[in-house]
């Protein structure tokens, strides 16, 4: 019983590792591009927010925690787009 609880544990930390790192790898992939705050569509977000767990989770259009991914210098050019979370 305690072998298969520690598997487990250990499975879904790995799991929640590995998650980690794809998101940091994803915003970092790109240095031409930027995370842009508030323009994102619901469920078109691209990584999590504080009231969603996890990539294309948002709940509602341009939530402020919610971003995307744009070339850099478009953000500031999109109505209600901002680098930083508000």
């Amino acid at each position: 019983m305690k072998t298969q609880k520690a598997l487990i544990a250990a499975a879904i930390s790995g799991a929640l590792a590995l998650g980690t790192l794809s998101i940091s790898a994803t915003v970092n992939a790109d240095e031409d591009k930027e995370q842009c705050y508030g323009v994102a569509k619901a469920g078109k977000n691209d990584c999590q927010t504080a009231n969603s767990s996890c990539a294309g989770t948002s709940t509602m259009d341009d939530q402020t925690d919610a971003f995307v991914l744009v070339p850099k210098g478009l953000c500031e050019r999109l109505t209600g787009g901002t680098p930083e979370p508000s």
